[in-house]
């Protein structure tokens, strides 16, 4: 790996450059045209224009991505988080241009993006899974069938959904068939597609993420993180360290994390989420996130080792430089977003004045 292409913007872009820089890998940085002037774009020894602002046009452009990967003769791509960070066809684009893609396999991206196939394979890796649907839901009586045999209150989520989007809650049988069709059409929205699933709504539940780390032949943990804090299904606080959960829980989440990540080749960072019940002190797998997370810095602080700068060596080819016995954490770290709200407004976003 000599030149490396990062296929994002911003602050993760910047946090890539630096561990490539580290590494003795050049790098070459991608912008649109209202990027010209950004940071990550300075930084990089290369920059390639992509296109117009509007991110379709250029960030989330396969075919421009690939098109600068040519044009700079760049033999890596990381794509960072977002973007175009799990998508299966741009992961394969890149090896079809003979260039390393920093991230799983694209057929771990697929499994594992697509929920309904993801809870699948959790279920087939002896994973603890939230009770519901099999699978997608296609009739409303196949809904009403499900629905009756994991109760109310009850959660409809988008198959291909992400980031808290396409998901609603319902309360009672007689609210389902509209529930139902309003989640499909924001699902098909958001999504492009209008495939639904359903699950028992944990109430009283706190959002824990396990990072994993794969070279393929094996995988690890790097502990957890709580993330039960959001708005509006964001997540605004993110703590690594010492979460107060009862241990057999952690141990038991990590190692399901990890067996999870094993028994589909995983390579590269990934992160596998769970709802802990507190109630009845159960935890369920939710969902993988087949990418680094915006997260990732916090793991890093407590556990003392670069993640990113992990990708690159596995995705050269190296296995994993540390084991599970070489890996333990010290004190907590706390990550927090800043979002730009309007108090007066139920805090609905605003950047101000």
């Amino acid at each position: 790996m000599r030149k490396l292409l990062i296929a994002n913007r911003g602050e993760i872009a910047v946090r890539i450059a630096r561990a490539a820089r580290e590494q003795g890998i050049a790098t070459v940085a991608v912008y649109s045209e209202a990027d010209e002037s950004a940071e990550h774009v300075r930084i990089a020894d290369e920059a390639v224009l992509i296109g117009p602002a509007p991110a379709p046009a250029s960030y989330l452009s396969v075919d421009a991505v690939i098109r600068a990967v040519r044009a700079s003769g760049a033999d890596a791509v990381h794509p960072g988080y977002g973007f175009l960070s799990e998508n299966a066809d741009f992961a394969q684009a890149v090896l079809d241009a003979n260039a390393v893609w920093v991230g799983p396999a694209p057929s771990a991206i697929r499994e594992m993006g697509d929920k309904v196939a993801a809870r699948k394979s959790a279920d087939a890796a002896g994973v603890p899974t939230v009770p519901g649907s099999d699978g997608e839901i296609r009739e409303l009586d196949e809904a009403e069938r499900v629905a009756r045999q994991i109760g109310f209150p009850l959660a409809i989520k988008a198959a291909a959904g992400g980031g808290g989007r396409g998901i609603r809650i319902v309360e009672r049988e007689a609210d389902l068939a509209a529930a139902i069709s309003t989640a499909q059409a924001e699902s098909r929205a958001a999504f492009g597609s209008d495939s639904v699933y359903l699950e028992r709504f944990v109430p009283r539940a706190r959002h824990i993420e396990v990072q994993i780390f794969g070279d393929g032949a094996t995988a690890v943990h790097l502990g957890l993180r709580d993330c039960s804090m959001q708005r509006r299904r964001q997540k605004v606080v993110e703590e690594a360290g010492d979460l107060g959960l009862p241990e057999t829980v952690a141990t038991n989440m990590a190692e399901s994390a990890v067996q999870l990540a094993k028994s589909v080749g995983y390579t590269g960072a990934g992160t596998v989420e769970f709802l802990f019940d507190e109630l009845r002190g159960e935890y369920y797998f939710i969902e993988m996130n087949t990418r680094i997370q915006v997260e990732h810095p916090v793991t890093e602080m407590v556990y003392g080792r670069d993640l990113v700068g992990e990708q690159l060596r596995v995705a050269a080819g190296n296995p994993l430089s540390f084991a599970q016995a070489d890996l333990s954490p010290r004190g907590h770290a706390i990550e927090i977003r800043v979002n730009a709200e309007n108090p007066a407004m139920n805090f609905l976003p605003s950047p101000g004045p």
